[in-house]
């Protein structure tokens, strides 16, 4: 008897991704089902999304990873594809996830996929954001949440086995969205660290800067790349600077708030 092929829920939460999201959804047509959770977008996502499948789900945005959280529950089937909405399947990165879940679907419970990003005109095999390694396909009942926004992560009860082909990232527009994102992500960040309790240090904005330039310039050959290389790890290092100076900026403001109430 012929054994059944694996069935594959794709999940994408969205907002206001019209420029991307057609890119994501067409390269997961092949999947069994498409799951898209999207937050009241205001632009003509929601109008495309539509045009691909008819699970589209409007939900307020709770944070990155109960937003996943959210979209891993809607899924029906045994496995599942997590994708962003601004990256893309290729088609060589399909047929290997269909391989691997034919081949090895019964000895191990999730896959993680290399992410190639696509940014001032070229693909970063260097400069430290390749091969960031990310888990992306796994059995729905395998697998929980756990993490810091914005750095949700996916908790696998089972074995992992990495993919060779890479989930192609269309990470920024242009300069000025990096620096649009690096402002959003290192106040949800610096929050995150202080829900934590972990306090501010002046190592924190001294060396791990210093550190995070030399990584991606230095280690991972940034400088290979011209001025370009230069910029993401400059970037990098501001990345980690503002979200250390803005744990401190939370902590000075909670003083500030505790001296207050005492008075």
């Amino acid at each position: 008897m012929a054994q059944s092929k694996p069935q594959i829920s794709a999940i994408v939460v969205c907002f206001n991704e019209e420029d991307n999201i057609r890119r994501c959804l067409q390269s997961l047509t092949w999947c069994d089902e498409i799951v898209v959770v999207d937050s009241f977008s205001t632009d003509r996502t929601m109008e495309i999304c539509r045009e691909y499948t008819d699970r589209v789900i409007q939900r307020a945005w709770a944070g990155y990873r109960d937003q996943k959280a959210f979209a891993h529950s809607q899924a029906t089937r045994e496995w599942v594809f997590l994708v962003d909405a601004d990256e893309e399947v290729p088609a060589e990165l399909r047929d290997e996830v269909q391989e691997a879940l034919g081949r090895y679907g019964d000895r191990y419970a999730a896959f993680s996929a290399p992410r190639l990003v696509y940014y001032l005109g070229r693909w970063w095999w260097r400069g430290g954001w390749y091969p960031d390694y990310d888990i992306r396909v796994f059995r729905r009942d395998r697998a929980t949440w756990g993490g810091l926004d914005p750095h949700e992560q996916i908790l696998i009860d089972g074995k992992v086995k990495r993919l060779e082909h890479p989930l192609h990232h269309y990470t920024y527009r242009d300069i000025t969205d990096h620096m649009q994102r690096i402002n959003h992500f290192t106040s949800v960040s610096s929050k995150e660290l202080g829900d934590q309790r972990q306090s501010w240090g002046w190592m924190d904005n001294l060396c791990r800067p210093a550190f995070r330039f030399f990584r991606s310039y230095v280690w991972k050959m940034g400088f290979l790349e011209g001025f370009p290389g230069f910029f993401v790890a400059a970037t990098a290092a501001i990345y980690v600077f503002l979200k250390y100076a803005k744990l401190r900026e939370l902590e000075l403001g909670g003083k500030r708030e505790e001296r207050s109430g005492r008075q």
